[in-house]
């Protein structure tokens, strides 16, 4: 297996995240929590985000201490592992508020042409 650069794996997390929106938009917590379908979706979204975050420079990481990076890798082993102790409420939050500062993060590590 080939090592994706950084841009491809900014690119990855862009791009869950904008599927994610576009699953979440205008739904209500309570709409979420009975949608199994929805909810299956945001979680794969939510597993790419963190693997691929898992594989970005510590220098990145460093330039953004505003995200919470060891918390955006390990939502992905509670997903994986942990599945029947996930609340939805916590991933409608997660994806209704919490992503747009790591999808703003990402874009303007993109602006800057990342090599790291």
């Amino acid at each position: 297996m080939t090592s994706r650069s950084a841009a491809l794996r900014l690119h990855d997390i862009i791009d869950a995240i904008e599927r994610i929106h576009s699953v979440m938009a205008d739904i209500s917590l309570d709409a979420y929590e009975t949608d199994w379908q929805r909810q299956w979706l945001v979680e794969r979204g939510i597993e790419i985000i963190s693997e691929a975050s898992r594989h970005l420079s510590d220098e990145i990481k460093a330039r953004h201490p505003e995200i919470p990076w060891k918390k955006v890798a390990g939502i992905g082993n509670v997903l994986r592992h942990d599945y029947e102790s996930v609340a939805a409420p916590i991933i409608w939050k997660l994806a209704q508020i919490d992503l747009q500062l790591l999808e703003h993060v990402c874009r303007d590590e993109l602006r800057g042409e990342v090599d790291d």
